[in-house]
């Protein structure tokens, strides 16, 4: 009998526990609902959450295992921090730092937070002016590279690294972040997106 083969849930999905299965299930409720109230991601992507939105965001733990402290900046609808979150919880010592300048969707973030009691804290802030200890620094959809390592500047004062979520234009960012900012970076592919990439960045300060 011809026809296409079945679809496999992506890595990290087929692994989890049956608890962090129904966060992430309650997770992707919640997001669906909310969205129609504001504009948290695409409608069009929620159909895919499990790729789009789960993977996406739950690869990041590949790039840095051992880290237990993490700060997601413009959070906005929790991508990646709350999924970082779930992943993280019951584990000693863990904290996802969810910061985000608009209150609406804050009060979204702490209404997840809550119910899935998950180690998060919630910041109404914006990035720049929290100095956070955290060992990685993260954001998706957030600024270009250049505005974004201005805005991490601060967690990487503190010794973070950064691992950014970006799209096939990251070789463009990140010639443009170089006349402003210097940085080591090294780019890993993404699992979700074949043009998606993620920018490992260390060592940074400031000048060209």
């Amino acid at each position: 009998m011809s026809g296409a083969a079945p679809r496999r849930e992506p890595p990290f999905l087929e692994s989890l526990d049956a608890a962090r299965l129904a966060d992430v299930e309650r997770f992707r409720a919640m997001l669906v609902d909310a969205n129609q109230r504001m504009n948290l991601v695409g409608a069009s992507t929620l159909a895919d959450f499990a790729n789009r939105h789960f993977l996406d965001s739950a690869q990041l733990l590949r790039l840095a295992p051992q880290a237990r402290r993490w700060a997601d900046l413009g959070s906005g609808a929790g991508l990646p921090g709350l999924v970082l979150a779930i992943l993280l919880k019951g584990e000693a010592g863990a904290c996802v730092h969810l910061v985000e300048s608009m209150a609406k969707r804050c009060r979204f973030l702490g209404q997840v937070a809550d119910e899935l009691a998950l180690p998060v804290q919630i910041h109404n802030a914006r990035a720049e002016t929290q100095r956070l200890s955290v060992e990685v620094v993260t954001a998706r959809a957030c600024a270009p590279l250049s505005r974004l390592l201005a805005f991490a500047e601060p967690y990487f004062d503190g010794g973070a690294k950064g691992l950014f979520l970006k799209g096939a234009e990251v070789d463009s960012e990140i010639g443009e972040a170089r006349k402003s900012w210097r940085f080591a970076a090294r780019i890993h592919p993404s699992l979700s997106d074949e043009r998606g990439r993620i920018v490992e960045v260390s060592e940074l300060r400031r000048g060209g």
